[in-house]
């Protein structure tokens, strides 16, 4: 999709050219990759697991911790992603074996943190960290010609490593919420969206204007002309808060908000939303972004009305 309006910088068109129109890959390799951070943080754990406990106690366990982090997880990641992407499957096969021969040789091997009412609480936490970190990897390496093109962002139909971005920071904030923790807020909960949201929209904002200012290139095709991934978690975040559905509840209106979508896309508006027509007005420059919002907060309902996170879920992604 080409952007609009069109840009006289020649190297802008090529950089937005080098992340459009691309396929992606299998969901199997996507799940493959994913595995392979999983083993890679089980792998850290059992092998160190006395640093990670002691990390709290000094200077010098924290700063063991995090370089036995970047090698154990950081830079295996970064280098299974670019370079040994071609051998994504054999990495996952090795971490395994690896995984499965350290754990046996290790047989007293044990994690307090990750036992009892304290487990569910550290399994959200490597979630948390492991999204962020992944997103930031893909983000600063996707305009460079060592990453893979097939796990960037699909123009139109197709699954990527990169395309499962948004949804994950949705769940994540799902699970995360005060209402998933059993945390009462005293303000209403207009005052609370405007909390929670007003950071995201300054970095919107701030983002917009950082792009035009700088004649950065943008993806019309990803979110639109003027929206962007804050803009999105913003409008989520305001929508499940005027709607607080209880937790028994939640899961059912995530799953008709989904199937709504879905069939809402094969009776037309995929036509709409593929066309590389656009008009002048808001809605029309940004469609993508703009209909995201009717089928993301599905995702926060069902990931918020899940009982497998072992918290409570009645949810408000706030």
């Amino acid at each position: 999709m080409d952007s609009f309006p069109r840009s006289l910088n020649p190297n802008k068109h090529l950089r937005e050219q080098f992340v459009s129109n691309l396929p992606g890959s299998s969901m199997l390799e996507v799940s493959a990759l994913l595995n392979n951070v999983a083993l890679l943080m089980l792998l850290r754990h059992t092998f160190c697991s006395q640093t990670v406990n002691d990390a709290c106690r000094s200077l010098k366990s924290y700063l063991a911790s995090v370089a036995l982090d970047y090698v154990f997880i950081v830079l295996p990641t970064l280098l299974i992603f670019t370079v040994l992407a071609e051998w994504v499957y054999i990495c996952m096969i090795g971490l395994l074996f690896l995984l499965i021969f350290f754990t046996a040789v290790k047989r007293t091997y044990s994690l307090p943190y990750m036992e009892g009412p304290n487990a569910s609480r550290a399994s959200i936490s490597s979630y948390r960290v492991v999204t962020m970190f992944i997103t930031c990897l893909c983000i600063l390496a996707v305009d460079f010609r060592i990453y893979p093109r097939e796990y960037a962002k699909t123009e139109t139909y197709g699954t990527s490593l990169m395309d499962l971005g948004v949804g994950s920071f949705v769940l994540m904030n799902a699970v995360t919420s005060r209402q998933a923790r059993k945390i009462k807020s005293s303000m209403s909960w207009w005052k609370a969206a405007f909390k929670s949201t007003t950071p995201l929209l300054l970095l919107g904002f701030a983002r917009l204007a950082s792009t035009l200012s700088l004649d950065y290139q943008v993806h019309v095709g990803e979110y639109g002309v003027n929206w962007n991934f804050f803009f999105t978690l913003a409008g989520v975040s305001i929508l499940t808060s005027i709607l607080n559905v209880p937790a028994e509840y939640s899961g059912i209106l995530g799953s008709v908000i989904l199937v709504g979508y879905q069939s809402w896309l094969t009776n037309g508006l995929n036509v709409y939303l593929l066309s590389n027509e656009r008009g002048t007005d808001v809605i029309s420059r940004n469609k993508e972004g703009i209909f995201s919002l009717f089928v993301q907060p599905g995702l926060c309902y069902l990931g918020g009305g899940s009982k497998s996170t072992g918290i409570s879920t009645a949810i408000a992604c706030r």
